[in-house]
C-alpha cells in the first residue's frame, strides 16, 4: 500500500539515497541531456515517461559510436565491420536475455510491443483459433493488445471476452477467473496499466490460466522500465516489451516466447535472413528466433537498447522501483490536496503513473496550459478508449514519473496545476 493510500502524506527524502540504496540521484539525472533544456522559457519538467522514456548519454553515445565506427549490416558479411555489427546486435540480444532471465534464443528482436503482439496474433493465434473459441482480455488494455485480437477474431470466428475492474482500478480477479472457461484459448493482459498504473499479479493469473490449459500473453511495456523482471518465473507463454520506454531508442522491442511456441509458429514476414535456403520450388526457414526477423533490423537501435539495459542494470531495478514509489507517493499526496482534482486508479500495487482531471477543465486544455509552465504531461485517451468509456470520460491527463525525476519537479508541477486551475475557474 502506498503512503498516500494509507492517508499519510509523505515527505521528500532528505538525501538522494534515501529508501533506495547508495544511489546518487542527482548524478543520475545529469546523465540525461534533454532534461537540461527549457520549454517556453522555463525549465522542462518531463512527466511523460510512460509515453517514452528519456535517453541517457550512454545510450546516445552507443548509437553514435555504432554509426561512426562500426556501421554495417548484420549476418551478411565476413569483413571486419560486418562481424563487429553482428556481434553488437547479438550482444544486445544476450544483454536483454540476462535482463529478463531467459535464454537469448527465446527472444525475437522487433520494433516494439505492437509488432510483438501482432506477431503472436498472426503466427500463433490465426492458424489455431476456430469458430467458438474465445480470447480473454481486460478492460485496462492498450489498443495494441485489443485491436490485433479483434482482427484475428473476425477472421477465425473466435469471440472476445473482457474482464472487469473494481472501483480502485484493480483487476477483478474473481470475474477474470470466471471467464476462463473451456473454450478460451488465449488470455492476453497487461503487466502494468499505462493509464492507471495498476500492477497486475501476473504470476498468479498465469498459474490459473495454465491450470486450465490456456495460453497467456503479457504486455510488459510499462513493467520493463520500472520493475525487476524474471520472465522465466512468471509462467506466461509470451511476454512483449518496448525499448523506447526503458531508456532505449525508438523502434526497438522484444518478444519472448516459450521455445515450443517459436518452433511451431510459421514466419510472420518473409525476406532476407529468416531463411536457410530459397528456391522457386520452396523455402527452408531459419531456426527461431531468426525466422521471425526478416530484413535489415534496427541495428543501431538495438546497440542503444543494449546500452540502456547496461545502464538500468548498473543503477539496479530494485533501486529504480523504490525511487519511483517514493516519487509516486509524494505526488499522489500533493495532488490530493488540490481542490477539484480527480485521480483515476488507486490500485493496491501501482506503478508511478497518475491519471487525473480537474473539475470543469478538459484534459487537453490542462495539458496545453501546463506546457506553457514547462510541465510536460500526456492528455487524451492514452490508446485506451474502452478504459475511458469505463470511467465515463473522453480523456484524462497523465503524469508519469521516472527515476530521473525529482521531488522539486513535483512541487513545480503541483504549483503549475494550481495556477492553471485558477485560470480555468
Amino acid at each position: 500500500m502506498t503512503a498516500a493510500a494509507s492517508g499519510t502524506a509523505p515527505q521528500p527524502p532528505t538525501t538522494h539515497a534515501a529508501g533506495s540504496g547508495a544511489v546518487d540521484w542527482a548524478r543520475i539525472r545529469a546523465d540525461f541531456p534533454l532534461l537540461t533544456r527549457q520549454v517556453h522559457g522555463k525549465p522542462l519538467v518531463y512527466l511523460d515517461s510512460a509515453n517514452t522514456g528519456q535517453k541517457p548519454a550512454a545510450v546516445i553515445e552507443a548509437v553514435d559510436d555504432f554509426y561512426r565506427q562500426h556501421n554495417a549490416n548484420v549476418s551478411r558479411a565476413v569483413h571486419a565491420l560486418g562481424s563487429e555489427a553482428t556481434e553488437a546486435y547479438e550482444g544486445a540480444r544476450r544483454k536483454l536475455a540476462r535482463f529478463l532471465n531467459v535464454r537469448s534464443d527465446e527472444l525475437v528482436l522487433c520494433s516494439g510491443t505492437t509488432f510483438a503482439i501482432n506477431l503472436v496474433a498472426y503466427s500463433w493465434a490465426l492458424p489455431r483459433l476456430q469458430p467458438g473459441d474465445a480470447i480473454v482480455l481486460t478492460r485496462m488494455e492498450h489498443h495494441a493488445n485489443i485491436v490485433p485480437w479483434q482482427l484475428v477474431a473476425e477472421r477465425t470466428g473466435a469471440v472476445l471476452k473482457v474482464a472487469n475492474l473494481d472501483e480502485r482500478g484493480d483487476l477483478d480477479l474473481e470475474h477474470l477467473y470466471s471467464l476462463l472457461t473451456p473454450e478460451v484459448k488465449l488470455l492476453a493482459f497487461t503487466h502494468v496499466s499505462n493509464v492507471l498504473g495498476t500492477v497486475n499479479p501476473v504470476r498468479e493469473i498465469c498459474r490459473q490460466a495454465r491450470k486450465r490449459g490456456i495460453t497467456t500473453l503479457v504486455d510488459g511495456s510499462q513493467a520493463a522500465p520500472h520493475l525487476a523482471l524474471d520472465v522465466a518465473a512468471l509462467g506466461c507463454d509470451f511476454y512483449a516489451l518496448t525499448g523506447h520506454k526503458m531508456a532505449g531508442p525508438t523502434g526497438t522491442g522484444v518478444l519472448w516466447a516459450r521455445p515450443e511456441h517459436l518452433k511451431a509458429m510459421p514466419p510472420f514476414l518473409g525476406g532476407g535472413e529468416m531463411i536457410r535456403e530459397v528456391s522457386f520450388e520452396g523455402t527452408v526457414f531459419n531456426d527461431a528466433p531468426h525466422k521471425f526477423e526478416a530484413g535489415t533490423p534496427n541495428i543501431a537501435g538495438f546497440v542503444g537498447l543494449g546500452a540502456a539495459v547496461d545502464y538500468l542494470g548498473a543503477i539496479g531495478m530494485d533501486n529504480i522501483a523504490a525511487r519511483e514509489q517514493a516519487l509516486l507517493d509524494y505526488a499522489t499526496a500533493a495532488l490530493e490536496k488540490v481542490p477539484g482534482v480527480r485521480i483515476f486508479g488507486k490500485a493496491r500495487e501501482k506503478a508511478a503513473v497518475i491519471s487525473f482531471l480537474v473539475e470543469g477543465a478538459h484534459a487537453h486544455d490542462l495539458a496545453t496550459l501546463l506546457d506553457l509552465e514547462g510541465v510536460a504531461v500526456r492528455s487524451g485517451h492514452h490508446c485506451a478508449h474502452p478504459l475511458m468509456h469505463h470511467f465515463g470520460v473522453p480523456a484524462t491527463c497523465r503524469a508519469s514519473f521516472a527515476f530521473y525525476n525529482t521531488f522539486e519537479e513535483i512541487d513545480v508541477f503541483v504549483a503549475a496545476l494550481g495556477k492553471v486551475r485558477n485560470l480555468l475557474a
